[in-house]
């Protein structure tokens, strides 16, 4: 299993944000314009094995929006099924996590499949259900590579239903220097899912919780 290592940072004013990003000469990397629409189900058993046990099984549909007419052909979806694992003690790989847990450490395996609805109807033939169903855009950034440090280091800005968040992947001393420059601090660090802060969410709100996707317009 490959080794994720991350943080989320809550983005209150989107326009300084893109502005720092830009004079920190962040680009954004992926297809077409690097805003990525995502279409996430999350699969559990009635009982909530998976999660009790701290592990994710998501089917994530991506779309990536096209710059032109002509550029629709390289923007074709991809389907992404991905298992993650707490870290197992022990296995943490140096210079990824210390062992103060301000950052999010768990192991991840990722895969592109072809079909999402033949992977769903087979996991609910083994007993499983998409229970959670949450959507988002993503745009991913890397710093150039003139700025060594940041080796290895993803910025990716998620626009959510429930507001705009950073997450920042990488090694941790990468996370730290770019939290500082993006003017964050430890204390700001968020290690919750988008899940946890959705239910969170809806307590504030008085809502009852169902899936985390944008309301349609009229």
């Amino acid at each position: 299993m490959a080794q994720e290592t991350e943080i989320k940072l809550r983005i209150t004013d989107l326009r300084a944000f893109k502005r720092t990003l830009e004079r920190l000469g962040a680009r954004s990397v992926g297809r077409g314009s690097g805003r990525v629409h995502e279409w996430n189900v999350i699969f559990d058993t009635p009982g909530g094995g998976l999660a009790k046990h701290g592990q994710l099984l998501r089917i994530r549909t991506e779309t990536a929006e096209a710059k032109s007419i002509k550029d629709k052909a390289a923007c074709a979806k991809r389907i992404i099924l991905t298992f993650k694992t707490p870290l197992v003690p022990g296995k943490a790989r140096p210079g990824s996590a210390p062992e103060n847990h301000h950052y999010k450490v768990r192991e991840e395996i990722e895969l592109e499949v072809a079909d999402a609805s033949a992977l769903a109807k087979i996991f609910e033939g083994l007993g499983m259900r998409g229970w959670f169903r949450y959507e988002k855009y993503r745009t991913t950034f890397r710093l150039p590579p003139s700025e060594s440090w940041a080796k290895g280091l993803l910025i990716e800005l998620d626009e959510t239903p429930i507001g705009t968040f950073a997450e920042l992947e990488g090694p941790t001393a990468a996370i730290d220097r770019a939290a500082q420059k993006l003017g964050h601090s430890r204390r700001e660090f968020v290690l919750k899912s988008y899940l946890a802060l959705y239910l969170e969410e809806c307590r504030r709100l008085g809502k009852e919780p169902r899936d985390m996707v944008f309301v349609s317009k009229k």
